[in-house]
Formats: structure tokens, C-alpha cells, sequence
């Protein structure tokens, strides 16, 4: 026996968790099906690009991620605090004023709900910061869309605005989401930037692997099979380890691990063009304020982080929530969507790549954050961690197998 504990994924949350047991001595492999590491924070290059696979910020707010990045080696690029709403034709700017105030005074007579909704949200702000992360998701809960509208949000701010940037975040256009889901988002995005790594979201499990010993990874290896002291690979190759801890996805672990843990995801098409220039200078988020169209929210990642394309291009990222049956029949639908709001130039944009990916977020509806963080011991000698057993977002995953690691190291003393 080579190796203490066997770690199967090597997206965040394993990352995190091996990180902390080699920290404490603890010998670990990170077995992982796929030829990187990351599991769904993954970048490709392709024709000079970077491109995530799907649209995907990180928040620099992340009180785990504050804790083991380092932010400066990252190289961190940050949109602006607010967003453009595309609505009757037109876009409109939202903007922060607690950290642009200026701007945030020609926010007030725009169309995107009343000036009575716009002080709503200092009210609603105020809630979100106080206490702890913890005593946010130990509100009580409901759906998103109960919670805004409890708080008074007129039906125009949520459809024009809450709709269409919630609904990019939890890929949930209905806005199903629990509610506590919606604090922690919205206290999230109140205290920290929104931002790209220069070099891709990857680079952010890059350097969580990079901090482990040669050796500790092994790419290419698909886990089929699990039980205590073991797994065994799709070759058939079995491997013992004094602990197993799957780390992948609700949808896989399931497959371990069995359906007591939801397979069901959100889903989410991500669609990727070269453009000569971008039509819009300011790295905003674009959101779809009308409601009409597939696109529901998009940007241009190389407006705020130029090292995302070469220096005479622009890349345009379209989010579209879910997946479709027909992907070139939905290209075709985002294409023109494109054109009614960037007019004829976009004709000339070049389609490098569509990222389809059904699950890209566990589903996590009311009930389901009923536990904040679910139990990381699955049976004696086997343990599970992932965004599925937190909250979904970077910081659930990354606590999440923290977690798993401390709940390892207890057992084995």
C-alpha cells in the first residue's frame, strides 16, 4: 500500500482536500478520468483564445478561496460592479453605487425597475451582510423568486434584472433556487470583484495541484468501482488505500456511490465567437432584460482580461441556460439574437466552439440546503465531497473537501 488515501477527482474539491492532507502528512493519489485537472473549471485554447468551458466568474469575496489562493499569481482581471441590461431595445447600465457611485446616480432613471426597487436593494444588502455565511444559510427558506418578492421587488426589477443575472448564476431561469442560495450569491458579489484569472479559470486548479507532491496525480485513470481500502479502474487495475474519497460530481458520485446522493443537475450552453472588435468597451456583464431569445446573459472575457484572445480580437461569450436537443439549430437562434442587438457586424463573427454541458451545477432547491453542508462520511472508510454536499459555487466545493479532509484525519488518529 502506496498511498493512505485515494482521492477520486481531481476538480476543487479534491484538490482542496488532498492539499490539506499532504499538508498533515497524509500520503494521497488523486485519481482522475479526464487528461487535467479541474472537473468543470476547465480552459481550452483554441485559435489563440482561452476559453472556459461554459461562462464561469470567480469571486474574489470567497472566504476559502481568500484562505489558500494566492490571488496575486493568479493574476486576477475584474468586470465592473454592475451590469448592462438589454430591454426595449436598448441597453441600460446598473451599476454598484456603494463602489461607483458616480455612475450609480444615471442608474436611477433607467428603466430597470422603480427608484423605489433601487433603495430595496440597500435594504436587501444590508441583510445579506449581516452576521456570518453561516447564519445566512440558516435563514429560513424559500425559492429565490419568493424571497425578491417578499422583499418587495417590483415584477419589472425581477424580470428585467434578477431574472436574467440570478438565472446565469444558478442556471435557473425560474429562479427556483433556494433562497439562501440568493444571500450568500448576493453577499458574495457585495464584498469581492467579480474576476477572470489572465490565464483562464483552469489556472485557479492549476495552482492547487501545482501545490501538491510529484506524483500525487494520476490522469487518465477512470474509477468504476469504489468499497473501503479501495477502487478499481476501467482497466480493471485495483488500487488499496487505508481511506477512498470520491470528489466528482453529484451525477458521477452517484454512480459510485449510489442515487441516495441527486444526480440531477443544471444545465448550461456556452457559445464562443471571434469578433474584429467589441461593441461594447466596458467589461460588463450583458443581460437579457427583455426576456426574448435564447441568450441569457453574455460579455467579452478579453475586454477584461486581454490575455484571454490575441490583441486584434475580441471574444464574445453567449450563455444560454440548459442544453438542447438540436445544438446547430440553437447556434443558429443565438446567432441571430446576436444580430438583433449588435446589428450587421455580427455577420462577420466566427463560431470557434459550443460547450453543451448538462450538469454544471447540482440542482438546489428548497430542501436541499435544508443541511448547509451535508455529511462528508459516507461508511466507515469511504467519504465524499464535492459542491453537491455544500452549496454550489467555488467556495462550497472548496469547503467541502476541507471538510472531507479534517473528517480523514480524525478517523485516522
Amino acid at each position: 500500500m502506496n498511498h493512505d488515501v485515494l482521492i477520486v477527482g481531481a476538480g476543487l474539491a479534491g484538490l482542496c482536500c488532498a492539499r490539506k492532507l499532504q499538508h498533515h502528512g497524509i500520503r494521497c493519489l488523486v485519481l482522475e478520468a479526464s487528461d487535467g485537472v479541474g472537473g468543470r473549471i476547465r480552459t481550452d485554447n483554441v485559435d489563440g483564445f482561452r476559453l472556459d468551458r461554459g461562462f464561469q466568474v470567480f469571486l474574489t469575496s470567497y472566504p476559502e478561496a481568500k484562505a489558500i489562493l494566492d490571488y496575486e499569481a493568479l493574476d486576477l482581471k475584474p468586470f465592473l460592479p454592475g451590469a448592462l441590461v438589454r430591454y426595449g431595445g436598448r441597453f441600460h447600465e446598473l451599476t454598484d453605487p456603494w463602489r461607483r457611485p458616480l455612475s450609480a446616480i444615471r442608474s436611477l432613471w433607467s428603466p430597470i425597475g422603480s427608484l423605489a426597487d433601487k433603495l430595496r436593494v440597500a435594504s436587501f444588502r444590508s441583510r445579506a451582510l449581516r452576521g456570518t455565511i453561516e447564519d445566512r444559510f440558516r435563514d429560513p427558506e424559500t425559492t429565490s423568486l419568493r424571497a425578491l418578492q417578499d422583499a418587495g421587488f417590483s415584477e419589472s426589477m425581477i424580470e428585467r434584472f434578477f431574472r436574467p443575472f440570478l438565472g446565469g448564476i444558478f442556471l435557473d431561469s425560474e429562479l427556483r433556487t433556494s433562497s439562501r442560495m440568493l444571500n450568500f450569491v448576493f453577499r458574495m458579489f457585495s464584498l469581492g470583484n467579480a474576476c477572470l484569472p489572465a490565464e483562464g479559470m483552469e489556472a485557479i486548479p492549476q495552482q492547487l495541484a501545482a501545490a501538491l507532491p510529484p506524483g500525487s496525480i494520476r490522469l487518465g485513470a477512470r474509477v468504476v468501482r469504489v468499497k473501503p481500502g479501495s477502487v478499481t479502474l476501467s482497466t480493471g487495475e485495483e488500487l488499496g488505500g487505508k481511506s477512498v474519497l470520491v470528489a466528482v460530481e453529484g451525477r458521477m458520485a452517484a454512480e459510485l456511490l449510489g442515487d441516495s446522493i441527486s444526480p440531477v443537475g443544471q444545465g448550461t450552453t456556452c457559445f464562443y465567437f471571434s469578433a474584429s472588435r467589441p461593441p461594447i468597451a466596458q467589461p460588463l456583464l450583458v443581460l437579457n432584460g427583455d426576456g426574448r431569445g435564447p441568450i441569457n446573459n453574455l460579455c467579452f472575457p478579453t475586454v477584461a482580461a486581454p490575455s484571454y484572445g490575441p490583441a486584434d480580437k475580441c471574444l464574445v461569450s453567449a450563455t444560454v441556460v440548459g442544453t438542447a436537443n438540436d445544438p446547430d439549430r440553437l447556434l443558429a437562434e443565438v446567432h441571430a439574437h446576436l444580430g438583433e442587438w449588435f446589428g450587421s457586424a455580427v455577420q462577420d463573427w466566427l463560431h470557434l466552439r459550443t460547450y453543451a454541458i448538462p450538469y454544471a451545477l447540482p440542482v438546489q432547491t428548497p430542501l436541499a440546503l435544508n443541511v448547509p453542508e451535508r455529511s462528508v462520511r459516507w461508511q466507515p472508510g469511504i467519504y465524499v465531497c464535492g459542491d453537491h454536499r455544500d452549496n454550489a459555487s467555488i467556495q462550497g466545493a472548496m469547503v467541502s473537501g476541507r471538510r472531507a479532509a479534517e473528517a480523514v484525519l480524525k478517523d485516522l488518529r
